[in-house]
């Protein structure tokens, strides 16, 4: 077995980046992280299948994230990389599963920068109708490119705000919307149970979009585990972070969700139309909901995209210092690694590109590469999990910072939860080629990086014995 599967190995040498993140920001970009777009965004599809059953949908992704989020959180804070996840798998089973965990992920991570860029831009332009939706594209491109190329603080101090901004606006939102359920806001009547009353009004069909669309709500989530790498106490930081999970998305998805439902019909167009939090806001008579909402919702996507830009720049650093990659794209200056971040950059506006130039062929298919990615980088988390924890509690038990709770059966709840979702992603049409493009991009870079690890092995046997023979 590679020397880099042990336990003894030191974690993987980030001493080139830089640990400029301080506590405060890992707090708030664990904190802002579970605020993605897609809560904002993507929740009132979820809304207008599931009905009221949309809460239970949330709460059972919710809580399988939690379970990924721990065992993630365990590796992570025994060994503290910038390439996560994909460091892990390497650990656990060798450099193929490195390498395909890893590059799924960088795609991923890049395409999601276009898509949100487009977002952010379709909401710009609604302000400034006549301006180009790819100008503004490319100016927040420019915006995080030039953020991320600088030190890590930077990245660290627009995440600190941004966070900062939805963490205060859903705060806000949920005291208003439980203030109104309760009956005593000012000028408005509790609804009561009104809306409630039908709990799963398409049957378990619309139960299952709902699920669907919660779990890919969520991604986004590992992002915390990567910063921690370049954090002041990367140990501390992670073990806080995935401690404080659970109330966090109890509390800002599910209680979100909870709330919506009860305020507003679950069939009422506006859910679809405007977005579910500007149809709540609507129903207390909050005046200019919808703008509000607009910026909430920008901040939100211009957050991921600068998220996103960082964690696919640091997930392309890790796999070339770990050999599975171009050497260009691990250079470092100045902290941070520059040639990275500016391919990851070039990469997802390439992406913007193809939804005007390809948008009925290419850029569907590349979204539907990237549909089933984040089960599959949960699926190597939980199996690497698997199978470090027993060589750590017998090699190493003073790194267990932070435990798989009831390990194993936990974890094994969680991969037939997986299982489960992808069966589920098989019955509907809709997700069911998402599924196959992202299992035949998974099964392509496995054999790649399969085919990458039998060309390499010679070679480090050769370093290997060089350097017994030097000692």
């Amino acid at each position: 077995m590679p020397s880099s599967t042990t336990v003894g190995t030191p974690p993987e040498p980030d001493v080139t980046l830089s640990h400029g993140l301080k506590q405060r920001h890992l707090s708030m970009i664990a904190l802002g992280g579970v605020i993605g777009a897609g809560l904002f965004v993507g929740s009132g599809a979820g809304i207008a299948a599931a009905g009221p059953s949309i809460v239970l949908a949330y709460a059972l992704s919710g809580l399988l994230v939690m379970l990924v989020m721990r065992m993630l959180g365990e590796m992570s804070a025994a060994y503290p990389s910038s390439g996560s996840f994909s460091a892990h798998a390497e650990r656990a089973f060798g450099p193929w599963a490195g390498f395909t965990v890893g590059w799924a992920f960088w795609v991923l991570l890049c395409t999601a920068v276009g898509l949100e860029g487009i977002g952010a831009a379709k909401i710009v332009t609604g302000w400034l109708p006549g301006t180009p939706e790819w100008a503004w594209v490319a100016l927040f491109m420019l915006v995080f490119c030039g953020t991320n190329l600088a030190a890590v603080k930077n990245f660290g101090e627009f995440e600190f705000w941004f966070a900062a901004l939805k963490v205060g606006a859903i705060t806000l939102f949920l005291v208003l919307g439980v203030l109104a359920v309760a009956g005593v806001l000012p000028g408005t009547d509790s609804p009561g149970t009104s809306h409630l009353g039908e709990l799963f009004p398409h049957g378990s069909e619309g139960l299952v979009v709902g699920l669907l669309a919660s779990v890919f709500a969520y991604g986004g989530l590992e992002t915390v585990t990567i910063a921690a790498a370049e954090s002041e106490d990367p140990v501390r930081g992670v073990a806080s972070a995935v401690r404080t999970a659970m109330w966090r998305i109890a509390l800002f998805y599910v209680g979100s969700m909870a709330v919506i439902v009860t305020l507003v019909p679950w069939d009422a167009k506006a859910v679809v139309e405007q977005g579910p939090y500007v149809a709540a806001l609507d129903r207390l008579g909050i005046p200019g909901a919808g703008q509000v909402m607009n910026v909430v919702v920008l901040a939100a996507l211009l957050s991921a995209m600068n998220a996103n830009v960082y964690g696919s720049s640091r997930i392309a650093y890790s796999l070339v210092e770990r050999g599975h990659g171009p050497k260009a794209l691990g250079r470092v200056s100045g902290g941070a690694p520059r040639v990275a971040v500016l391919v990851s950059c070039v990469f997802g506006f390439g992406c913007v590109l193809l939804s005007y130039w390809r948008p009925d062929d290419v850029f569907p298919w590349l979204l539907n590469m990237i549909g089933a990615v984040i089960l599959v980088v949960w699926i190597f988390i939980a199996c690497s999990q698997l199978r470090l924890r027993g060589r750590l509690e017998r090699e190493a038990p003073e790194r267990l910072a932070v435990r798989m709770w009831a390990f194993p059966v936990l974890t094994w709840v969680a991969l037939a939860g997986m299982a489960a979702i992808f069966v589920l992603m098989a019955r509907e049409p809709g997700t069911r080629v998402q599924l196959y493009w992202s299992g035949g991009m998974t099964a392509f870079l496995a054999a790649v990086g399969y085919a990458w690890q039998r060309q390499r092995r010679p070679q480090q046997q050769q370093q290997r014995e060089h350097g017994r023979a030097t000692d």
